[in-house]
């Protein structure tokens, strides 16, 4: 048999109740037949029991396209493995369900397995600019050495360094803030700025 015929697609997950005796005698017959080669008893088991297989796939897959590729790898399954049924075992219907079931979680698996890969790619491969990460590490220690120096300076350089670079006013303004000649003011930013340079490691 080299393949099984399409699953039909019900309306919604069909619904069916166990097989009676007799059609649970039926079923196994059926099998029996099927792993002897019989194509037309092992289709007439497929015609009794797919409403079933399918809508175990379609509840543990919860995806209708899913659950059809599902089914048919069951029911294949079940055609090269028809010998091994053991009627002493269970029922033929519980054995093929059982095929369903484990082909079914095999699926949700490799499904969730192919999203958490494409998650982890999808994050590894994102392009970052500039490597923002990085840069905002280095953002942080930059400026935190640079209060720390700031805190070194004397009062009168860190007065104007401060409004010059962090209050962003010129050197005239700063010498009006302060109160001060603008050449005092140019050489306290000057001495300022040679301190800050030195703490932090900065060459010319």
């Amino acid at each position: 048999m080299e393949h099984v015929r399409p699953v039909p697609v019900p309306d919604g997950a069909p619904a069916a109740g166990a097989p009676s005796g007799g059609d649970a005698a039926r079923l196994a017959g059926l099998l029996g037949q099927a792993a002897l080669g019989d194509q037309a008893a092992f289709a007439e088991f497929y015609d009794a029991t797919s409403a079933r297989a399918y809508g175990l796939a379609l509840r543990v897959v919860r995806n209708p396209a899913h659950a059809e590729e599902v089914t048919q790898e069951a029911y294949l399954d079940a055609w090269r493995s028809s010998a091994r049924y053991d009627a002493q075992r269970g029922s033929a219907a519980g054995w093929l369900l059982t095929i369903v079931h484990r082909k079914a979680v095999d699926r949700v698996r490799s499904v969730e397995a192919a999203t958490a890969r494409d998650v982890t790619w999808n994050r590894e491969t994102a392009p970052i600019d500039h490597d923002q990460t990085s840069e905002a590490a280095h953002a942080s220690l930059d400026a935190t050495r640079v209060r720390n120096a700031v805190a070194t300076l004397t009062d009168v350089q860190r007065q104007a360094v401060e409004l010059t670079y962090f209050g962003g006013y010129t050197h005239t303004e700063v010498a009006t803030l302060l109160d001060v000649p603008l050449g005092t003011a140019k050489t306290r930013i000057r001495d300022g700025l040679i301190r800050l340079r030195d703490l932090m490691g900065v060459t010319s």
